[in-house]
């Protein structure tokens, strides 16, 4: 009993540690994809709420936006008998048809290579490739990070996230017109000393609307439908071309 009560006055002495949490609005709900769709911008801000004085410690605030993770096999291609052939190929279990990283100074001052190994922040973390027997698969899975780099389906934006008095912090990420529809995961971690103390996460639905949502849902729904109606447009606009050529012919 006696040990008991020392050890409760021991607890109730020793100092509170501070906690943080993140609060986070965002400039749009929803993303939605029409025919005159190319491309969109999210303004993702915050505060971070303390409710003690800040801890000492160098601050970091990452920000992540990931859409629909899907699989895909990356093909390595060779040139044989003067024809491009595929020779080895790789799945990788999770790619995120799209993918965002920015951060409030650069990657290795406020995360540490661990942290980013157990949530799996940064864009090589988030591509895993499947066992194979090709000796290096890892090469597939840059490639293909490399390739949607190029097409800004995959981005890194170090030193984006603006932080002032490290309590307030915004950055906009700009999404691509290749959009995949879906569920959109906006994260943001908050470190200290390279280590994540706390997480938000916030959904962003990205959906077609109007006229690309009808032919998509026929395209799913119809597809017979949808071949003969494709069809009846190409023939009309094959006729209407022949037509104001015969007009100029003439």
């Amino acid at each position: 009993m006696m040990i008991r009560l020392l050890s409760l006055l021991l607890l109730i002495a020793l100092p509170a540690q501070a906690q943080e949490e993140i609060v986070l609005g965002l400039s749009k709900d929803e993303v939605a994809i029409n025919t005159t769709f190319n491309g969109s911008e999210i303004l993702i801000f915050g505060a971070i709420r303390r409710d003690s004085p800040e801890p000492e410690g160098d601050i970091g605030v990452i920000v992540t936006v990931a859409g629909p993770d899907t699989p895909v096999t990356v093909w390595r291609k060779e040139r044989r008998v003067g024809i491009w052939v595929n020779i080895d190929g790789v799945e990788i279990a999770a790619a995120p048809s799209f993918y965002a990283v920015a951060s409030s100074a650069a990657l290795s001052d406020v995360l540490r290579p661990s942290q980013d190994l157990l949530n799996r922040i940064t864009i090589p973390q988030v591509v895993r490739e499947v066992g194979t027997n090709v000796l290096d698969s890892k090469s597939f899975a840059r490639a293909l990070v490399r390739i949607r780099s190029g097409s800004d389906q995959y981005q890194l934006l170090e030193s984006a996230v603006s932080l002032t008095r490290n309590t307030l912090f915004e950055t906009r990420v700009a999404l691509p017109a290749n959009l995949t529809e879906g569920d959109y995961l906006a994260t943001i971690y908050l470190t200290r000393n390279g280590d994540v103390v706390d997480t938000y996460m916030r959904t962003i639905p990205v959906k077609k609307v109007g006229l690309e949502r009808w032919l998509y849902n026929l395209a799913h729904e119809n597809a017979v439908l949808y071949g003969l109606m494709s069809l009846a447009i190409a023939i009309a606009a094959g006729w209407g071309a022949s037509a104001i050529f015969g007009l100029f012919r003439r």
